[in-house]
């Protein structure tokens, strides 16, 4: 054998050792690098089977933080309306009652007046009558002075 030959059969064993050295440190780094992408792949689960817990409990905190101080006020407007809404009512039937009141008050003057001139024309029928159906007029100038 050749000398030359024989270094260059070193040189390419030499090489093919490098090359699967090279093939060995990449074959472990892809190992690596699978590994951790799984690894990412179980923690990106466990954070998908997570978030929406802790971001629906924290919507939650969230509204009742905000919401508790509107739902309070909500009640005061809700009692204070209750009570004006109270107040008209009773307004109203006060309202009612005085009206009423009023009526019953005007119907016994309409009675007392409608009595009274009933009584003056009982009155003039029984002087006509006493007067023997004779009645004298009264002169205009009379009328005049009288009102």
């Amino acid at each position: 054998m050749d000398e030359q030959a024989l270094e260059r059969a070193k040189r390419r064993i030499a090489e093919a050792r490098e090359g699967r050295r090279e093939e060995a440190r990449f074959e472990a780094a892809l190992q690596r690098s699978r590994e951790e992408v799984e690894a990412l792949g179980r923690v990106a689960a466990a954070l998908a089977a997570a978030v929406p817990d802790r971001v629906g409990d924290a919507v939650q905190e969230g509204l009742r933080r905000e919401v508790l101080p509107v739902a309070r006020n909500l009640g005061e407007i809700r009692g204070l309306l209750n009570n004006v809404i109270g107040r008209l009512e009773r307004l109203e039937q006060e309202l009612i009652a005085e009206r009423n009141a009023r009526l019953d008050d005007l119907t016994l003057l309409v009675d007392l007046v409608s009595s009274g001139w009933r009584g003056v024309d009982g009155r003039l029928q029984r002087i006509e009558s006493a007067a023997g159906g004779e009645v004298v007029p009264l002169r205009s100038e009379h009328v005049a002075a009288a009102s």
